[in-house]
């Protein structure tokens, strides 16, 4: 399921290139002031920092917590699932900046402010590359990781997922474009990276 659904994001990203300039005017005449401050007060809570911070903190409390009171399977679970979001994370980080640089997409505001759209390839400014969203990314990495240790609460995983990607473009961070791809590299990442280092995290729907 996970593979179908990555794949669908990338090819929703793909098509989304042709209305990307067009929503960006329509999600900015439709989000008034209240709105916009709500979702700024979530969107961060995507942001790839965060999520390292907490990764780390889980992976130490994992690691002494074995080291005085023996393995669990819990303190295992959080060892492992910490471990593997790490990683997850720092190849999913080497994909999205590696199309950073290669691209160079403007973001949106350019196309709001300034009237300019388009690709400026090698431009080393990850502030001011849109393409992809590592806030997208760095969700739906969480979002598979938190699905494989605790599989019960998956929908909810994902459904937090898509909202904070979605934060992205409903605030003109980012191109509908950027989040669909950043999101399909963070979930296909995280599927691999699972399947292939972490097995005993995986689920049959995988």
């Amino acid at each position: 399921m996970l593979l179908w659904s990555g794949i669908a994001l990338l090819l929703g990203g793909l098509l989304s290139f042709t209305v990307d300039r067009r929503l960006v005017h329509f999600f900015h005449a439709i989000v008034d002031r209240r709105v916009e401050i709500a979702v700024w007060r979530t969107t961060d809570w995507a942001k790839g920092a965060h999520w390292l911070g907490l990764s780390v903190l889980a992976f130490a409390i994992a690691w002494a917590g074995m080291r005085l009171f023996g393995p669990n399977d819990i303190l295992r679970d959080m060892r492992l699932s910490s471990l593997a979001f790490l990683i997850s994370l720092a190849s999913g980080s080497i994909i999205l900046h590696t199309l950073k640089t290669l691209l160079g997409r403007r973001r949106p505001r350019d196309e709001l402010e300034l009237g300019l759209y388009g690709f400026r390839p090698f431009h080393l400014d990850f502030k001011s590359d849109s393409f992809p969203s590592g806030h997208a990314l760095t969700i739906f990495c969480a979002a598979v990781i938190l699905s494989s240790t605790i599989p019960a609460l998956t929908p909810i995983w994902f459904a937090i997922a898509l909202y904070l990607a979605m934060t992205r473009a409903l605030l003109n961070a980012h191109f509908l474009s950027d989040v669909f791809i950043g999101s399909g590299i963070g979930l296909l990442t995280a599927r691999q990276i699972i399947i292939w280092l972490f097995p005993s995290l995986t689920q049959p729907w995988f």
